[in-house]
């Protein structure tokens, strides 16, 4: 087998060691997920005293917040995990066992799917929410807003069918060539 030039090693060498731009970027998200730590603490600290003057309807539409910046987190934690694992180098931690099981095992398709599922999540959160507000109060409803709120969420949900069968396509045409 010929021998590569040495300026072609080299130059895939530089090629691979670019992945290590990334690393600034996944320092970014770990700043984010601080800021919607912060973001949590204080929609919580704020309602926490309004609890036993609260209507259940406005409970709901603060627990829906919550949950939503907390889908918003576990997204953020799939994306810089999986992505750093996939794209820079991998994790290589004395986790005494907290490892969780999915982490090292979600490749990219893996992190597609879980990126629309958490989008699409988000998006029926933020749709609930703004159907829960109809009628409470003395604005009217926008139906236009309402609207394109539900296209962009069916936009989301087929997105994420798409993609679904897509992989499965791909994968069932892996599959005949084996």
């Amino acid at each position: 087998m010929a021998r590569k030039p040495a300026i072609e090693t080299k130059f895939e060498q530089g090629l691979f060691a670019a992945r290590w731009l990334m690393a600034p970027m996944y320092l970014g998200l770990v700043v984010s997920l601080g800021m919607l730590t912060v973001v949590f603490c204080r929609e919580l600290a704020y309602y926490v005293p309004q609890v036993l003057t609260m209507t259940s309807d406005k409970a709901i539409l603060v627990i829906l917040t919550l949950i939503d910046l907390t889908l918003a987190a576990n997204l953020l934690l799939i994306v810089l995990f999986s992505g750093y694992e996939n794209f820079v180098s991998k994790l290589d931690i004395d986790d005494g066992g907290d490892r969780p099981s999915w982490m090292g095992t979600v490749d990219f398709s893996g992190l597609k799917m879980k990126l629309i599922a958490s989008i699409v999540a988000i998006s029926a959160i933020h749709l609930l929410k703004q159907f829960m507000e109809i009628g409470k109060s003395e604005a009217a409803v926008n139906r236009d807003a309402l609207f394109w709120l539900v296209v962009i969420h069916l936009t989301f949900v087929g997105s994420g069918v798409l993609m679904a069968a897509m992989d499965w396509l791909v994968a069932s045409a892996k599959k005949g060539k084996s």
